[in-house]
């Protein structure tokens, strides 16, 4: 088999990286596609009280297993199945689902701190940072917190403000510069979507991105 090729694809929190990821997907039927996302690899609290989960900052590094994630990463990109974890974000614990994941042609990893970790960074073939601007963002993620994860309006918008924009100006946007390919909320159309993926299809027949060209 050859080498899974991994695509990580970051950006702010409610800047559209699922979306992309799904988008992707539909647009390249042709393709084998899996999608792990960093969701799935919050640490477990269930060790601490409801009060003390809930003052937790889940928009900093330190909130997520990355050592999971790097092992799950590089057992992926040798081609070997992984057990990932299940999250629930009402209670803030791994719930008792694992779903075991194949490795894929493609593996798109879909996470805000997709490219924070150097160890993990180096383990992509090809990166992409969802430019969108701040409040569209808080919008989009208002309304999901809500919809999906049982949250207050006074509650999302207190850790909006207290730990999201803060944590996003330190150590989400300052990876915009690593990323192989920026997509703007301006130029977020189906030709950013073909162009990313007919990108994908390029590099699984040319592993060397040195000579890939993104427009």
């Amino acid at each position: 088999m050859q080498k899974p090729l991994l695509v990580a694809v970051t950006g702010g929190s409610g800047s559209g990286k699922s979306t992309i990821v799904r988008k992707v997907c539909e647009y390249s039927p042709d393709l084998r596609i899996s999608v792990l996302q960093q969701d799935h690899y919050y640490r477990d609290l269930s060790h601490l009280k409801p009060a003390e989960r809930d003052a937790v900052n889940f928009d900093h590094p330190d909130s997520l297993d990355m050592a999971l994630i790097r092992t799950h990463l590089e057992a992926l990109a040798a081609g070997h199945a992984i057990d990932r974890p299940s999250y629930d974000f009402a209670s803030h614990t791994r719930t008792k689902e694992i779903v075991t994941m194949e490795a894929t042609p493609i593996v798109m990893f879909d996470g805000i701190l997709a490219l924070f970790d150097s160890s993990i960074r180096r383990l992509f073939d090809v990166s992409v940072y969802v430019d969108v601007p701040d409040d569209v963002r808080f919008i989009r993620r208002l309304r999901r917190d809500v919809r999906e994860r049982g949250r207050s309006v006074e509650g999302v918008i207190e850790q909006y403000l207290g730990s999201v924009k803060p944590m996003h100006d330190e150590f989400v946007a300052p990876t915009r510069r690593m990323a192989d390919l920026v997509i703007s909320w301006e130029r977020w159309n189906d030709r950013s979507i073909s162009m990313l993926a007919n990108a994908m299809r390029e590099l699984l027949h040319n592993p060397d991105k040195s000579g890939l060209k993104f427009s």
